[in-house]
């Protein structure tokens, strides 16, 4: 047994029938929904990421297969192998897991997938560097790597470097959905958690405009007062 079927035998070990149908509904799995077709084991997250550390020195190649997988924690096991990986590599190897990381975007195929990883990988490799490639990514036809461009950016807001997520938030404002208004609303809250001044100053140029759920989740930490003229239209 090679060490992809490994991973996939303890994933199958924790899984629990109850749990996956429950998943399916939760992440949107029906005809037409944004999770369309995915299938679930049924693991909680941290026993997925017990498994990483169990497994961890995987090689890239089989954390790529793993990324291939019909299931769902496969994939999430996958990623989170990555971005450990990454945090423990020299620069050649996070080189490497952010090529394999941009390269199979369309398996980082759920919210919580990009979410775990677009910061740790995506974010953290590109912190020096020309940050294009989520520019790119953030007028790709994929919802995925949409997600992916605007969630990045979240390890520059950490670092108290706003301006790429205020750009590629400007980006994805006429965005049709609604996994992007919260993606982008989050990142804007997040933004305002360190600078409430740079989230206002962009917010009041473009509130009026912005999708219902997006402003909600910008304003979130507001003061209630402040929040309800922002949603009055009266700011």
């Amino acid at each position: 047994m090679n060490k992809v079927e490994e991973v996939i035998s303890e994933l199958k070990k924790l899984a629990d029938p109850v749990r996956a149908a429950h998943s399916q509904k939760f992440f949107k799995t029906g005809p037409g929904e944004y999770g369309e077709g995915d299938l679930f084991l049924g693991l909680r997250v941290p026993q997925t990421r017990k498994l990483v550390k169990t497994f961890r020195g995987l090689e890239l190649q089989a954390m790529e297969k793993l990324l291939q997988s019909k299931w769902h924690e496969a994939r999430l096991f996958a990623l989170l192998s990555m971005v450990d990986a990454f945090k423990r590599g020299s620069d050649k190897e996070k080189e490497g897991i952010f090529k394999l990381y941009t390269g199979n975007s369309d398996r980082v195929n759920g919210w919580d997938l990009v979410d775990s990883s677009a910061p740790h990988i995506a974010g953290a490799y590109l912190w020096d560097k020309n940050r294009q490639p989520l520019y790119d990514f953030a007028v790709s036809d994929s919802l995925w790597k949409r997600r992916i461009a605007i969630i990045s950016t979240q390890h520059f807001i950490r670092n108290n470097s706003f301006n790429d997520t205020l750009k590629i938030a400007d980006m994805l404002l006429d965005d049709k959905e609604d996994l992007i208004h919260k993606a982008v609303g989050w990142m804007l809250r997040e933004v305002g958690n360190r600078n409430t001044e740079r989230e206002e100053k962009f917010l009041k140029l473009r509130y009026m405009k912005m999708p219902r759920t997006m402003l909600r989740y910008a304003i979130e930490k507001f003061e209630p007062g402040r929040r309800k003229m922002y949603l009055k239209g009266l700011i």
